[in-house]
C-alpha cells in the first residue's frame, strides 16, 4: 500500500536526515493502513457470522477501532464506511435496530457528503431494512428505491438483487402483487446472471409469499 510506502520512506528520512519532524505523519500514515486492515478483517468476521450464525466477539471491535482511527485522520469517507458495518454488526449479528439506527444514519450523511455510493447504498438498504421491521412500509420502501438506484448506477448486480428481495416483501405486503411478481422475476434474472445462488434462494422464498 501507499501508506506503508510512504511510512518507511519518511522513518528512512528520520534515520539518515534527521528529518525527525516526518514522524507524526508516518504514524498517521500507519493507522490509515490499520483501519483499512481492521475493516476487511471484521468483513471476514461478519461472513464467518453469516455462515455459522455464532457472534466472533472481534467483530464490533474492529469496526469501532476502525471508526476511531478515520474520525482521528478525518477521514470521513473511511469513517462512513466503518460505521455503516457497526451500525450492521448491531442489525445483523444482535438484531438490535435502536442500536444500529445511529451508526446507519451518520454513514449515510457521510457517505452522501463524501460522493461515497456504495457504501451509501449499503447504509440506505439497512436504514430500510430497519424501517421495514419498524412497520414503516413507505419509507422503508423509498429506502431501498434509492439503495437499488445507486447500485444499478454502479454496476452491482448482486446487490440489485439482493435489494429487489426486500422490495418483493413489501409489495406483498402493501397489496401489490403483481408489482411483486414483476420485481421477482427481474431479481431472479439478476441473480442469475451473477452466480448468486444464495439471493436466488431469498428471491424464491420471497415469491412463495407473493
Amino acid at each position: 500500500m501507499e501508506q506503508l510506502v510512504r511510512a518507511k520512506e519518511l522513518y528512512e528520512r528520520a534515520i539518515f536526515n534527521g528529518e525527525y519532524d516526518g514522524l507524526p505523519q508516518a504514524d498517521r500514515e500507519l493507522d490509515a493502513v490499520e483501519a483499512a486492515l481492521l475493516i476487511g478483517r471484521g468483513r471476514i468476521m461478519h461472513g464467518q457470522y453469516l455462515e455459522t450464525r455464532i457472534e466472533v466477539p472481534e467483530e464490533l471491535p474492529a469496526f469501532e477501532r476502525a471508526a476511531d482511527l478515520y474520525r482521528a485522520l478525518g477521514d470521513e469517507r473511511g469513517e462512513a464506511e466503518a460505521l455503516f458495518w457497526i451500525g450492521c454488526f448491531h442489525q445483523v449479528v444482535r438484531d438490535d435496530n435502536t442500536s444500529a439506527g445511529p451508526p446507519l444514519t451518520v454513514a449515510s450523511e457521510l457517505a452522501r457528503k463524501t460522493g461515497d455510493q456504495l457504501t451509501l447504498s449499503y447504509a440506505l438498504r439497512h436504514l430500510g431494512i430497519a424501517a421495514h421491521t419498524g412497520g414503516d412500509l413507505d419509507q422503508a420502501r423509498s429506502l431501498l428505491e434509492e439503495s437499488t438506484a445507486l447500485r444499478r448506477t454502479l454496476g452491482f448486480t448482486a446487490g440489485v438483487a439482493a435489494n429487489l428481495v426486500g422490495l418483493i416483501y413489501l409489495a406483498a405486503a402493501q397489496g401489490r402483487s403483481d408489482d411483486a411478481q414483476a420485481l421477482a422475476d427481474e431479481a431472479a434474472a439478476l441473480a442469475a446472471s451473477v452466480g448468486a445462488v444464495l439471493i436466488s434462494a431469498q428471491i424464491e422464498a420471497a415469491r412463495s409469499g407473493i
